[in-house]
């Protein structure tokens, strides 16, 4: 975990940025006493329990057990290796980091060499489009309205018709055929060998919000099928986590406080051209939690823009319900019958299209209107299966003004009794709460630390003072839990080295997962303990700690000693005999 880069360089970083500052930048945080708190990030939950500590430069989350240090929160939160997290932390503390061989791709992360390699392969197709070969492919763009600027721009490209051409490229750059398979640029052919997955394709990059490239899309230049293949997920590329143009959106969205989400690569080019610049596309799959928190950063208000002739309206509009479920505002837009937003552009132009965002309709308005052309609202059975579907849309609401309006104005659509709707509310509310009773936060895994030992943990990582007179009582062997003993020899050895016990920087040092969560849950224990407290609280625990090893011995030797009696082994029966006595004593003087 530690790397190349030197411990010092490490814990300047950790000492400069601040944790709070760092989890801010990609989720909401409230204050809650001395510390934050917010929905978990790695699991779902309605409740808050997530906690970022600003003393301490830690978060835990009580929910999921995650946790962790600010490199931690990046590499989980962002996907990064460590590498990459202490690079981007240091570049935001002002860290200047020694120079590593990070190109020698025995050093190199995976997801290190793969960026690279999608690096190499946007260049390259890039260059081929503005080559001789890619004429056609350069021709078909500018026929659809693409500019120049736009194609410079968002650095789309063209997949030459050879089946290796990308191969010879990359090979000539000493790229392993194992990495470019890994990267999903290349298939196996059956008899042996690769060959290329995009070929006489237009090529569109997918990068992130930091410019790297994750993945591509192509499209055929005619209207053969499949018109659009796109990249496999990779070790560094999951459609459901990631949003075409975002990169060069985001600032845009944050500007005008909304984002208009388009389906394909198409319908975002032609707008954000014409000046729609908040606009982001999704990349053929239904919205995810996470594609919704990523765009929570820049904005709470989604407008989505549907095509005339969307197929599954219904299961899209669900998708929908993930933004609901996030708090955020969510209206919708759809076109004219045999429109999409790049063809509803060339022909009507960009004020046409932000006439239709300015009128679009929140989700419920849009909603009940699909529903009605599908389900007759004037009869029973219709009005049964309307108000099924619309329950399910509200039911994610968790403003409860929202709520209670919304189910005040379904009844009126339909023409029922409001207590009717409450009724089947209240049936859909105990089905979640039934499945959230079996959730994977319900069968979390405990630490099972004995809970003198965890106090004594926190006791020692507040209080330096403490630190000392806890160290003159016990040593780490007396801690009955191996991964306790560790935290302890730690915190031991940074006050011989004169350094600072801070929580952050044991975690980067231990190492280890789970003891990273003892510490971070440690520290969220009872916070309201006066300095005298504290001092009674640490005696106390030393002394059960004591009494808790002698306990734990004689358990240990009381079986040692039914062994030796069983196997007949006098000399040591009588040791194992004398040490046992010795520990009662003990324990009638503790």
């Amino acid at each position: 975990m530690k790397g190349p880069i030197p411990e010092n360089i490490l814990e300047d970083i950790l000492g400069k940025i601040d944790i709070v500052e760092v989890v801010s930048g990609y989720l909401p945080l409230k204050k809650a006493g001395r510390n934050f708190k917010a929905l978990c990030p790695f699991h779902h939950e309605k409740t808050p329990s997530f906690m970022v500590s600003p003393d301490r430069q830690i978060f835990h989350c009580f929910g999921c057990n995650e946790s962790g240090n600010a490199f931690k929160f990046l590499m989980r939160y962002e996907r990064l290796e460590f590498p990459e997290a202490v690079e981007l932390l240091a570049k935001k503390a002002g860290v200047i980091l020694p120079q590593t061989s990070s190109e020698d791709p025995k050093v190199a992360s995976l997801s290190t060499q793969l960026y690279r390699i999608n690096e190499l392969t946007a260049l390259f197709y890039e260059s081929r489009l503005n080559s001789t070969e890619g004429a056609k492919a350069k021709d078909y763009l500018l026929k659809r309205g693409i500019t120049e600027e736009t194609i410079k721009t968002l650095k789309i490209g063209y997949a030459p018709e050879k089946w290796d051409a990308l191969i010879t490229y990359l090979r000539a750059k000493s790229v392993p055929l194992s990495l470019i398979e890994k990267a999903g640029l290349i298939l196996p052919k059956e008899n042996g060998g690769y060959y290329d997955r995009f070929r006489n394709r237009v090529i569109f990059p997918i990068a992130d919000i930091k410019g790297r490239f994750l993945g591509f899309g192509a499209r055929v230049l005619d209207n053969t099928l499949p018109k659009y293949i796109n990249s496999p997920e990779s070790p560094i590329y999951t459609k459901g986590k990631n949003l075409y143009g975002l990169g060069s959106s985001r600032d845009h969205i944050r500007d005008k406080d909304f984002v208009v989400i388009v389906e394909g690569y198409l319908d975002f080019l032609m707008p954000f051209q014409a000046g729609l610049k908040n606009i982001v596309a999704s990349l053929g799959t239904a919205l995810t939690q996470e594609q919704a928190r990523l765009l929570k950063r820049y904005t709470q208000n989604i407008v989505m823009i549907y095509d005339g002739d969307s197929a599954g309206e219904l299961a899209a509009l669900r998708s929908l319900e993930i933004f609901i479920e996030e708090e955020m505002s969510v209206k919708v837009v759809s076109l004219p019958q045999g429109s999409d937003p790049d063809t509803f552009v060339r022909k009507f132009g960009i004020e046409k299209l932000n006439e239709e965002v300015s009128r679009a309709v929140n989700i419920f308005d849009y909603k009940i209107k699909v529903l009605k052309t599908r389900y007759s609202h004037k009869e029973v059975e219709g009005k049964a299966k309307i108000s099924s579907h619309m329950l399910e849309t509200i039911s994610k609401f968790k403003n409860a003004v929202l709520k209670s309006e919304y189910m005040k104005r379904l009844a009126e659509e339909l023409d029922i009794r409001e207590d009717a709707l409450f009724q089947e509310a209240a049936k859909i509310n105990n089905q979640r709460e039934r499945f959230d009773s079996v959730s994977p936060l319900a069968q979390r895994k405990t630490l099972n630390i004995n809970p003198t030992e965890r106090m004594l943990i926190k006791l020692m990582l507040e209080e330096s003072e403490l630190i000392h007179r806890i160290k003159d009582s016990i040593n780490p062997a007396d801690f009955i839990d191996e991964r306790a003993s560790r935290i302890v020899t730690l915190m031991l050895d940074f006050i011989e080295q004169g350094k600072k016990i801070e929580a952050s920087l044991l975690i980067h040092h231990l190492g280890d997962e789970e003891i990273s969560k003892i510490i971070c849950e440690s520290m969220f224990l009872q916070d309201d303990l006066t300095e005298k407290n504290r001092e009674m609280l640490a005696n106390d625990c030393i002394k059960r700690l004591r009494t808790e090893k002698i306990k734990h011995r004689k358990q240990s030797l009381h079986e040692q000693i039914k062994d030796a009696q069983d196997s007949g082994d006098k000399q040591k029966l009588e040791g194992l005999v004398q040490e046992f006595h010795t520990l009662i004593k003990k324990g009638e003087g503790t």
